[in-house]
């Protein structure tokens, strides 16, 4: 940026000059995990010439305008999502200091160089920008692989310039390329103004809309599920959250189970989504329109479960007014789940091996025989033969249960899973708290995958709804919101991009911090001031490749300054 006179324009104001060191700091390199971090945004070092050559195939593919479309849609998704990050990292700065962070973050990215010119922040007034985009990478990419283009061609800047005004001024703001290398002008500048203010408003806010072929590709994709849903009749798996190996493997087992009359026992820590399936398996079988009933045994006592199940007789014992249906009665023709089977007490167990093996079974304090048909599945995160061995469950009853035995994975066991959940967990909970964010941050994302979950599915969906209840509406899920405002990233090695553009390992930066750390670390290590200068000397020089000006720079002193300290300690060049 420079700082513009106000003989321009009216729309001119003093634009603060470019300033990286504000932003250097928030890019990370984590190389005991391989990522880079641009605060809570996983970013990668991507190859200009394969962008290029992609972009050439794209625009060869679906044509100009749509290619336009295409990257003026990837931009603006980009500025919005610095945009976020500069709300964040600068929440009590001024919206001129907010604002300009974008065009140090787009300099950071290595798209270009930006150079704000003029530019209106007002509340008063309508906003206007122009910028010039020095050294734009979208204009080396077109040279080197598509040619001369008819019309600016600097599609991403234009689009993160817009996304990121919108997002942190609350403005619909689009960017038009006036001049651009691209089509053989000398400078690549842009204009910014509200959508009000563009005289073909509408035709620019159309290129952000969602693309025609997308809508096509969808409505295809429609309607060949609608023709294979007419063939799959029962597979009412759908709503089921999973694509890992090991969840795969169960799901296939139930379904496998469905249409069978066998008792199924699903096995699992708690958490793991065990009555998902009983219901799942429920809905895909012959019985999905009658009655599914579930019931944790755990959660009844143990003097109370055999009414419950059963139901009881009038006159049964005190209290009991009138005869009632149990919960087997209820589920008749249908599925009954029951969970944590392992408390069922001994009396109960009994009754439920004889409705296992009879299909029949009385109500408590009554002699009439009762005819029951259900599908019978179990739960349970204990180990069944233990508590055989143990006593404190029937080995007859427990081969009858285990006669189909599924094991549901456990979070940490189908991890690639976690953004699925988080997805669906998200809907939910938008849903119910009419409350719009724009989803977790990448390294929100990393710390959910890295997290082991001994709560499983339902610890899971716990944070999540939290999360979303402390973030701003159309913000995003940070870190801390995750795993608590301590919450650290796991890794071995990180770096920072020191002032020369360098790597800097934070283990040795983060030892000192500023000046008055640095005669602390130096005093308390025994260094005299003769050593200390000769170590920042070699660094300078090492640094700058031998190049005594550029070290004279890193060391913030003039080339003769430098070259006499060189001279004194006896440092050749």
């Amino acid at each position: 940026m420079i700082i513009v006179e106000e003989k321009t324009n009216s729309h001119s104001m003093n634009v603060p000059k470019l300033n990286l060191d504000e932003v250097r700091p928030h890019i990370v390199f984590d190389a005991g995990e391989g990522k880079v971090w641009l605060n809570e945004q996983r970013i990668m070092l991507f190859s200009q010439l394969a962008l290029g050559k992609f972009r050439r195939e794209v625009l060869e593919t679906i044509g100009f305008e749509r290619t336009k479309s295409f990257f003026l849609r990837l931009g603006y998704r980009l500025g919005k999502l610095d945009a976020d990050l500069a709300l964040t990292s600068k929440a009590e700065s001024t919206v001129l200091e907010q604002f300009m962070t974008g065009p140090q973050l787009h300099a950071l990215r290595g798209m270009v160089l930006p150079e704000l010119t003029e530019l209106n922040l007002e509340p008063s007034e309508s906003f206007y920008a122009s910028v010039t985009w020095h050294d734009s990478y979208e204009v080396e990419l077109t040279q080197q692989e598509i040619g001369h283009l008819d019309s600016p061609g600097c599609w991403t800047l234009v689009g993160y310039a817009s996304g990121y005004s919108s997002q942190v001024l609350k403005k619909e703001i689009y960017f038009q390329e006036l001049t651009c290398r691209c089509c053989g002008d000398e400078q690549c500048i842009g204009i910014g103004k509200e959508l009000k203010d563009w005289d073909n408003g509408e035709e620019l806010k159309e290129y952000y809309s969602k693309d025609s072929l997308i809508d096509e590709l969808n409505s295809l994709q429609s309607y060949v599920e609608t023709l294979e849903s007419g063939v799959r009749e029962k597979d009412d798996m759908a709503d089921i959250v999973g694509e890992s190996k090991p969840f795969k493997q169960a799901l296939n087992m139930v379904t496998k189970a469905s249409d069978s009359r066998v008792s199924v026992l699903l096995l699992g820590e708690t958490g793991v989504g065990k009555e998902v399936m009983a219901r799942a398996l429920h809905r895909s079988s012959e019985r999905a329109d009658k009655p599914f009933v579930a019931v944790n045994c755990a959660a009844i006592p143990p003097d109370l479960i055999e009414s419950e199940l059963f139901g009881v007789a009038k006159g049964a014992f005190t209290g009991a007014s009138h005869s009632r249906e149990g919960r087997f009665e209820r589920a008749n023709q249908g599925t009954i789940f029951l969970d944590e089977v392992v408390e069922l007490s001994p009396r109960a167990q009994a009754s439920l091996l004889r409705i296992l093996q009879e299909h029949e079974f009385e109500r408590v304090g009554d002699n009439q025989v009762r005819k029951v048909d259900v599908r019978v599945v179990a739960a349970t995160n204990e180990d069944l033969s233990e508590a055989v061995s143990q006593g404190r469950f029937r080995a007859d009853l427990y081969y009858r249960l285990s006669a189909f035995p599924v094991k549901i994975p456990s979070l940490r066991q189908r991890k690639e899973d976690i953004p699925l959940f988080v997805d669906f967990f998200l809907k939910k909970y938008q849903k119910m708290y009419n409350k719009k964010i724009s989803g977790v941050s990448d390294k929100g994302m990393a710390a959910l995958m890295s997290y082991e979950w001994p709560g499983n599915i339902r610890e899971l969906e716990n944070v999540v709804e939290r999360a979303l209840i402390l973030t701003d509406a159309g913000g995003y899920i940070a870190v801390d919101l995750i795993l608590g405002p301590t919450a650290k990233m796991p890794c071995e090695e990180q770096f920072h991009i020191d002032k020369d553009g360098s790597l800097v390992d934070d283990k040795n930066a983060a030892m000192v911090k500023g000046a008055k750390d640095l005669a602390a670390f130096a005093l308390d290590n025994q260094m005299n001031l003769e050593e200390l200068e000769v170590a920042i000397l070699n660094q300078a020089l090492e640094r700058a490749g031998g190049k005594v000006s550029k070290a004279a720079r890193l060391a913030g002193m003039t080339r003769p300054a430098f070259a006499y300290r060189l001279k004194k300690n006896g440092i050749d060049i």
